[in-house]
């Protein structure tokens, strides 16, 4: 069928802006004065943007007033030297600020115009004591395309391997650095760390507790495919017990008006205590133990991998491996305009083959990460 589409409805958005005052500067205390973002507005004769299947007449969000601008007449933003450690920390006018700033800085990287001024001279320390590579590679990226350098420390190289406690480590780089962001295999050991670190800390995955910025580019990605997030039927289906993504996607899309589904095996559904909160905010909540049955009416299939790592033997984890398996038959019961989101790594629950199909919105997902945790970085480090 060809190489992968960019979109899932082959629908090109002029999707660009136009810089009006590239060079504004302002005060910084100790080190005078650097450029940053500033009245930007959209230019619908710059380049096209491959988009989502779903959207034909998308408005622009965001205008030349947003007050993410503080030099533009508006207020500093919200985020300014906070810690991100639960998606519960965060409000719509947050989700609003952070994705019409990662929509800017996609435009601006799509048309290969600088961004490396807004955090030229400044460090982010990066510790990872869980593999990763989507994670850390993307917040890697975001520091360099906005012009600041990255430290990195891992369990397996560092004096953790002398026993340094997870804490002393955090003070320690947190003292190299401007912000540190953290994986620990341990849910709420980021927000232990947290107490000790003087520094903006971002929580990059601990355990099978949050993600919070996972959630928040999958939110991203669902606003960019469909265009909207409200009324939509979201299906999670896989490994909802143990997957740390979902834990923080449903709890942040309890923002929207949304109706929820999850379809796993037997002893891996969502956490009781994820429910408990969802159903607070009035969201409804339906199980499955079919995904035939779940996909007819769903806008987003949020597949995830059956986590091998969480299981206590290798006979556990071959009972539930493959129990759901996304493939183009599979797909022709779902809806020609919608969307499948994964938050990778997959193993066999996506079949390969489902790649081309332009529902298949994964790898485009993947790329939201880098633009939504560049506005996170800038907005927590007050630069934008």
């Amino acid at each position: 069928m060809g190489s992968r589409p960019s979109s899932a409805m082959e629908f090109d958005r002029p999707h660009v802006l136009r810089e009006v005052d590239e060079t504004h500067r302002y005060e910084n205390g100790l080190d005078g004065s650097h450029e940053r973002l500033h009245h930007l507005t959209p230019d619908p004769q710059s380049i096209n943007r491959s988009s989502s299947p779903l959207l034909s007449h998308t408005r622009i969000r965001y205008n030349s007033e947003s007050n993410l601008y503080p030099g533009a007449g508006g207020q500093p933003n919200s985020l300014i030297g906070a810690h991100v450690l639960s998606v519960k920390m965060f409000t719509k006018d947050h989700l609003n600020e952070i994705f019409n700033l990662a929509q800017t800085m996609r435009a601006f990287v799509l048309k290969e115009r600088n961004l490396d001024h807004i955090l030229k001279g400044k460090i982010m320390a990066s510790i990872f004591y869980e593999v990763s590579t989507r994670t850390s590679c993307s917040f890697s990226a975001a520091m360099l395309r906005l012009g600041g350098q990255v430290i990195h420390m891992d369990e397996t190289s560092s004096s953790v391997k002398k026993g340094e406690t997870l804490e002393d480590s955090v003070a320690v780089m947190a003292g190299y650095s401007d912000v540190v962001v953290l994986r620990h295999p341990e849910p709420g050991a980021v927000n232990k760390a947290s107490a000790h670190c003087r520094k903006p800390l971002i929580n990059a995955g601990d355990g099978i507790g949050e993600h919070p910025t996972q959630a928040l580019l999958d939110i991203f990605t669902i606003r960019e495919e469909i265009g909207t997030v409200n009324g939509l039927t979201i299906t999670m289906v896989g490994d909802l017990r143990h997957g740390r993504t979902v834990h923080s996607l449903a709890r942040l899309l309890t923002l929207y008006n949304i109706h929820l589904r999850y379809v796993a095996p037997p002893g891996l559904g969502m956490p009781q205590h994820v429910v408990d909160f969802v159903n607070s905010k009035g969201i409804p909540q339906e199980n499955y133990s079919s995904l035939d049955n779940a996909l007819p009416e769903t806008d987003v299939l949020y597949v995830t991998r059956i986590q091998k790592e969480r299981f206590s033997s290798q006979e556990e984890y071959e009972k539930v491996k493959g129990s759901y398996v996304v493939t183009p038959k599979l797909m022709t019961r779902a809806k020609r305009k919608m969307i499948v989101m994964h938050p990778l790594p997959r193993v066999d629950e996506i079949s390969a083959e489902f790649d081309s199909d332009p529902r298949a919105s994964y790898f485009r997902q993947a790329e939201s990460g880098m633009y939504v945790r560049m506005a996170l970085l800038s907005m927590v480090m007050g630069r934008c």
